[in-house]
């Protein structure tokens, strides 16, 4: 094997290629230690510009075996990459995925996404040891905090308790309006990507995500929100509007999928739009509330700043800023500014 680096490459990402006959058949794309933002962009350039070159290589080795830590940043750009190699007919293989990486990527469910080169002696898909924890993995000190997670808890259990009073009237009003479902259940992505299933009281009509292609969208970039959204029910806007609706996501902050404060969370097709430094912002667990619930939520219109406030609540977290937070999400919702997001 012969190595080479290209001029404007990052030394870090070291790129090689198969020598004599086979010279095109494969890459092999090297990834320094940490994979973070600055590395993630070079190496998800690194690929795309493989994947462009003539003749295209059949198959893009991405080697992990000197990777210790990746954050979301590096996993957008794994993902992101596999998703070029796709487009464009060539296999994506990780090479030497270290125990750290492959907890994370079992962790976020994208294990049964990539293909891993077997490694001589060993199973191609070797188990993960049950009592693993991602503590070590923790991409932000938000994740791992005890006392954060002890918040959580006691208000995901207060607010249950809250939620089974106002259910009575609320589910009253919905079934005697359309006589439909009473909750609504989306798939969105948690810390890393992860994928949930969050719950709301439903407040649009039941065929809502078959429409949606006939609203428009009046926010730029991959977040959806239309202010006179057709498609919401008449207790829809007053569940949004005092956003009631949102009562049931106690539940998930119990489970741990999300967080009382934390960044909005998204949907995995907007995460499909997103470019590698964007994905810094799944380096927290969502929130109930966050930076956009207490900053006027209802007029943010573009998707850059929604990842400025998300950004800001990375930087100045403690559970004191969350304590805040959630102080002044309970001002907003008592005043005439509270609107659905």
């Amino acid at each position: 094997m012969t190595s080479s680096i290209a001029p404007d490459q990052d030394p870090q990402v070291v790129t090689e290629q198969s020598s004599g006959e086979a010279i095109d058949t494969a890459r092999v794309v090297s990834v320094p230690a940490t994979l973070t933002v600055v590395e993630a962009v070079e190496f998800e350039q690194q690929v795309k510009r493989h994947c462009l070159s003539q003749p295209a290589p059949e198959t893009i080795i991405i080697d992990l075996s000197q990777t210790q830590f990746i954050d979301s940043s590096g996993l957008g750009a794994l993902v992101i990459c596999y998703r070029t190699c796709h487009t464009k007919g060539i296999a994506m293989v990780l090479r030497g995925v270290q125990e750290q990486v492959r907890m994370v990527l079992a962790l976020t469910d994208l294990e049964q996404l990539f293909t891993f080169e077997p490694v001589a002696g060993e199973p191609d898909s070797p188990a993960l040891k049950p009592e693993m924890r991602f503590v070590a993995l923790t991409t932000h000190p938000s994740v791992a905090s005890k006392g954060k997670r002890l918040i959580d808890i006691v208000g995901a259990l207060v607010g249950l308790v809250l939620t089974a009073v106002l259910s009575v009237p609320i589910v009253i009003a919905i079934k005697l309006e359309d006589g439909g479902p009473i909750f609504f259940k989306q798939v969105r992505c948690s810390w890393m990507g992860k994928r949930f299933h969050i719950w709301k009281f439903r407040s649009m009509v039941t065929d809502a995500e078959a429409l949606k292609a006939q609203v428009k969208n009046e926010v730029e970039g991959p977040l959806f929100k239309n202010e006179n959204d057709p498609r919401i029910t008449k207790v829809g806007r007053f569940l949004r509007r005092t956003s009631l609706d949102e009562l049931p996501q106690f539940w998930n902050v119990l489970r741990g999928d999300m967080s009382l404060v934390g960044t909005r969370p998204p949907t995995p097709d907007e995460i499909e739009q997103y470019k590698v430094p964007e994905w810094q912002r799944l380096d927290v667990k969502p929130g109930m509330t966050g930076e956009w619930q207490v900053n006027g939520r209802s007029t943010v219109k573009k998707f850059e700043d929604v990842i400025r406030m998300d950004l800001d609540y990375q930087k100045n977290w403690s559970l004191a800023y969350d304590i805040q937070l959630i102080l002044k999400t309970v001002m907003v919702l008592f005043s005439k500014k509270a609107g659905a997001s």
